[in-house]
C-alpha cells in the first residue's frame, strides 16, 4: 500500500526536492504543498483533505506547530505529531522535559531580566553563550567573552519589543571539538556528522557554513538517542550533541532538520529512510 504525502513547507529546497523524488520509489506520492496556502481551520480541512499524511518541514517552529495542531484536528496523520514541535521549539521546556526523564542536556539559567542574567553571568564562567529560547539556524545565538561586552548586547535585549524574544538562556560555551548531529528516522539513528567552525564563525551550525565530518557509530551517541526518542516519541528529528569531560549532552533537538549536509557527508540516502518510515506509519 502506497499513500500521497504533502510536504508542508514555507520552500522547497535540497531536502523537499529529495524527498518528493524518492517518493514514488517507495510507493508514495510526494508533494510540496506551501505553508502559506492553506487557510486551515474547518475540520474538513479542504486543501489537505487529498493527502494520507502530512510532512511537516515549516522552518518556523511556531508556524509549523499550528499547522501540525490543524491537520491532526481533520484526523489526518502528521510527521512531526503537533506535540512534538511545540516541544523541540521551545529549548526551556524542551530541557526540562529531557533532564526529567534523565536525559544529560547543556546546564543552562533562563534569564527574563538584567538582573536575571547579572547572576547568571556569575554562576556560568566566561566565555558564555546567550541564546533565544525562540529560535532556530544559529540566530542571535551569541558568544559573550567579558562581563563588559555582555552588559552592552543584553541593551539589546531589553530592547526587543516582545517578551518572548526578551526570554533568554545563558549556558557555558562548550569548546569540545564542535558538535555532533544526529539523523532519527523512527527510533534509529540512520546518519551522523560532527559539525565544526569553519574558522569565519565560531558557531558550528550547518546552517551558516560549517565544516563537517564522518563520526563512527558510538555506544554513547547511541545510547543517549534512544534516551531522546524515549521521552519525545518516534519521528523525525535532528538531535545535536555537545561533548563534555562528563561525556555527552543534549543540546538541540530539531523537528524538522535539514539533512544535506549529514547526507553527502555520511553517503547514506536519508530521504529513502525517511520514505520508508512514512509507509511504516501509514501502514
Amino acid at each position: 500500500m502506497g499513500g500521497k504525502v504533502a510536504i508542508v513547507a514555507d520552500r522547497i529546497s535540497w531536502e523537499e526536492r529529495r524527498l518528493v523524488e524518492r517518493g514514488p520509489e517507495h510507493g508514495l506520492v510526494v508533494e510540496w504543498v506551501n505553508d502559506e496556502s492553506l487557510c486551515l481551520g474547518d475540520q474538513d480541512a479542504e486543501s489537505l483533505k487529498s493527502y494520507d499524511l502530512v510532512l511537516v518541514r515549516s522552518r518556523s517552529y511556531t508556524r509549523g506547530g499550528l499547522l501540525a495542531t490543524l491537520a491532526e484536528a481533520a484526523h489526518i496523520p502528521v510527521l512531526n505529531t503537533s506535540a512534538v514541535i511545540h516541544a523541540c521549539e521551545n529549548k526551556l521546556a524542551l530541557r526540562a522535559l529531557l533532564r526529567k526523564a534523565g536525559v544529560p542536556v547543556t546546564d543552562f539559567r533562563l534569564v527574563l531580566s538584567r538582573r536575571d542574567f547579572r547572576k547568571a553571568a556569575d554562576e556560568v564562567p566566561f566565555p558564555l553563550v546567550l541564546k533565544p529560547i525562540f529560535g532556530g539556524m544559529g540566530k542571535r545565538v551569541t558568544l559573550l567573552r567579558d562581563r563588559d561586552t555582555a552588559d552592552s548586547v543584553y541593551d539589546y535585549v531589553e530592547d526587543l519589543g516582545h517578551a518572548f524574544e526578551q526570554a533568554c538562556l545563558v549556558e557555558p560555551f562548550i569548546d569540545g571539538g564542535g558538535s555532533v548531529r544526529c539523523l532519527v528516522v523512527g527510533r534509529e539513528v540512520v546518519a551522523t556528522a560532527r559539525f565544526e567552525s569553519n574558522g569565519e564563525d565560531w558557531r558550528n551550525n550547518a546552517a551558516i557554513g560549517s565544516n563537517h565530518h564522518t563520526v563512527d557509530r558510538d555506544p554513547a551517541i547511541t545510547g543517549l538517542v534512544d534516551a531522546v526518542v524515549a521521552a519525545l516519541g518516534e519521528g523525525i528529528y535532528g538531535i545535536d550533541l555537545f561533548r563534555t569531560a562528563d561525556g555527552y549532552v543534549v543540546n538541540e533537538v530539531n523537528h524538522a532538520p535539514g539533512f544535506r549536509a549529514v547526507a553527502t557527508t555520511s553517503g547514506v540516502d536519508v530521504a529513502s529512510a525517511i520514505a520508508r518510515y512514512v509507509r511504516e506509519v501509514l501502514g
